[in-house]
C-alpha cells in the first residue's frame, strides 16, 4: 500500500477535530481529519441515554450554523448534539475518514514532518493536530472496593435506571454527570447516596439570564487560568428537565441522601471525610459570588431586567447536612451499586514526540505544543475558561490554524 501524504492531519472527528478542518479549510491549508468511529462518537455512545447539552442552543453551538429546530433556550439532547455535527461536518465539506485508528506518530530523522500508522495506512504529515479532547478513558481511584455482590460503573458506562439491580446507589462525585445521574436515579424511585466534593455551583439562569451569558458579559469565560487551588474544582449545573439550578439542599428534599467526599471502604463498609458542610459552603459562595457580580453588573450598566430576590433563598439544612454521614455499612443501608462520576483520564500513548512534561500532560501554549508541528485542540483551559465548552472550541481551533498557516509561509520562503 503505498504512503499518502498530506500537509496536516488531524485527529479526531468531534467538535474539535471539525473546528479545525473549518479553519484549515479557510486558510487553505490542504488536511485530512481521521476518526476511529463515528463523527461526534462520544456525543452518542459515550454518555447515558437522557443526556442534554449544559449549555442553551442559542450559545453552545458553532458560529457558522444554528439549531434551526429548537428554541434558543432549550437544551439539545445528546443525539440532536451528535446530529448537529454531522451537519456542520457536511456543510464545510470537511474531509473526515471515519474508521480509522492512528495507533503511532513519530518525528521523521534526516526530514521533516511525522509518520503516522493508521489501522488503514500509513500517512506522511508535516504537522499533526491532536484533537482527541480530554475525555480518553474513565477514571475509578483505587479505593474502589474489590466486591462481587456490588455493581461498579463508571458515569460513562452509565445509561438509565433499568441498567441497574435493585437497590440502593452511591454516586461518586457530584459535578454535573454525577449529580444529573443522581437526580435521575432518585426519580426512579432508587435509594441515591451522592458523595459530594469540592464544586462550583452557578444558577442556571438569574434575572431572565442563563448563566452563561452571565459568565460572557463578565468576562469570566476568558479567565486565562483557573484560581490557585480550584484546579479540580467541578461544576455542577444541568440543562436536564429544562435547565435547572442544582440545588443540593432540594436534592437532599427530595429524597437524596448527600455525604462527603468518598475516603475508603473496608470490610463491608465506606467512610467518608468530614468535609459535606465545608463543600456546601463553598459550592453556595460561588453561587452569591455569581448573583453579586451580576446585580453589580445590571446596576452599572442600567439594564433593565427583573429583580430575583427568591434567588438568595436557602432550604433549611437538612438532617444529613447538619448530622453528616462518616460511616456506613453497605449492605445495612441497601446499596447494590456504585456509581464512579470521577472523571477522565488522557491517553496519548500513539503519539510518541517530545510534547508532553514530565507528568505525561500536553505541554503547549494556546494549543502550540513544545515539538514543532504538533497542536493540541480541546483540551480544558487550552486558552481559557471557555475552551472545552463548544463555542470556545472553535475559538482555539481558529488560533491554532493560524499558527498552521503562518508556519506555512515559513517553510515555503525561498531566496
Amino acid at each position: 500500500m503505498a504512503t499518502e501524504t498530506i500537509d496536516t492531519l488531524v485527529i479526531g472527528g468531534g467538535q474539535a477535530g471539525i473546528a479545525m478542518s473549518e479553519h484549515l479549510s479557510n486558510l487553505d491549508v490542504p488536511h485530512l481529519v481521521l476518526e476511529r468511529h463515528r463523527i461526534a462518537e462520544q456525543w452518542r455512545t459515550g454518555r447515558w441515554d437522557s443526556l442534554v447539552a449544559n449549555g442553551p442552543a442559542w450559545h453552545d453551538r458553532f458560529p457558522g450554523l444554528e439549531f434551526d429546530d429548537i428554541e434558543p433556550d432549550a437544551f439539545p439532547s445528546k443525539e440532536r448534539v451528535a446530529d448537529y455535527f454531522v451537519s456542520y461536518a457536511d456543510k464545510i465539506n470537511a474531509p473526515i475518514r471515519t474508521g480509522v485508528e492512528v495507533t503511532n506518530v513519530v518525528r521523521n530523522v534526516g526530514r521533516t514532518g511525522f509518520t503516522v500508522t493508521t489501522s488503514d495506512g500509513v500517512i506522511e504529515a508535516n504537522r499533526v493536530v491532536a484533537a482527541t479532547g480530554p475525555f480518553h478513558h474513565a477514571v475509578i481511584p483505587p479505593i474502589a472496593p474489590e466486591s462481587d455482590s456490588i455493581l461498579q460503573i463508571h458515569s460513562s458506562q452509565y445509561r438509565n435506571p433499568e441498567q441497574l439491580p435493585e437497590g440502593g446507589v452511591l454516586v461518586v462525585g457530584a459535578g454535573s454527570s454525577g449529580t444529573q445521574i443522581a437526580d435521575e436515579l432518585n426519580r426512579a424511585g432508587k435509594q441515591v447516596y451522592l458523595s459530594i466534593g469540592s464544586h462550583d455551583r452557578p444558577p442556571r439562569t438569574y434575572r431572565n439570564r442563563d448563566f452563561v451569558w452571565w459568565l460572557g458579559v463578565l468576562g469570566l469565560w476568558d479567565l486565562e487560568s483557573s484560581k490557585p487551588g480550584t484546579e479540580h474544582v467541578t461544576i455542577a449545573v444541568s440543562g436536564a428537565y429544562g435547565g435547572q439550578t442544582i440545588d443540593f439542599r432540594k436534592l437532599a428534599a427530595q429524597g437524596i441522601t448527600l455525604v462527603g467526599l468518598t475516603k475508603a471502604f473496608d470490610n463491608g463498609k465506606v467512610s467518608f471525610q468530614t468535609d459535606l458542610v465545608d463543600n456546601i459552603a463553598k459550592g453556595d459562595a460561588s453561587y452569591l459570588e455569581l448573583l453579586d457580580a451580576a446585580d453589580a453588573y445590571v446596576e452599572q450598566n442600567g439594564l433593565d431586567l427583573p429583580e430575583e430576590p427568591e434567588a438568595r433563598q436557602m432550604l433549611p439544612d437538612p438532617g444529613c447536612l447538619t448530622h453528616p454521614i462518616l460511616e456506613m455499612d453497605l449492605a445495612e443501608a441497601g446499596i447494590t451499586s456504585i456509581i464512579w462520576a470521577t472523571g477522565f483520564g488522557v491517553d496519548y500513548s500513539w503519539l510518541n514526540v517530545n510534547a508532553f512534561d514530565e507528568k505525561g500532560m500536553p505541554a503547549h501554549q494556546r494549543g502550540v505544543s513544545t515539538e514543532p508541528g504538533v497542536y493540541f485542540i480541546g483540551l480544558p483551559w487550552l486558552s481559557r475558561r471557555g475552551s472545552t465548552f463548544i463555542w470556545g472550541v472553535w475559538h482555539d481551533a481558529k488560533h491554532v490554524a493560524g499558527h498552521i498557516a503562518t508556519q506555512r509561509t515559513y517553510s515555503a520562503y525561498q531566496r
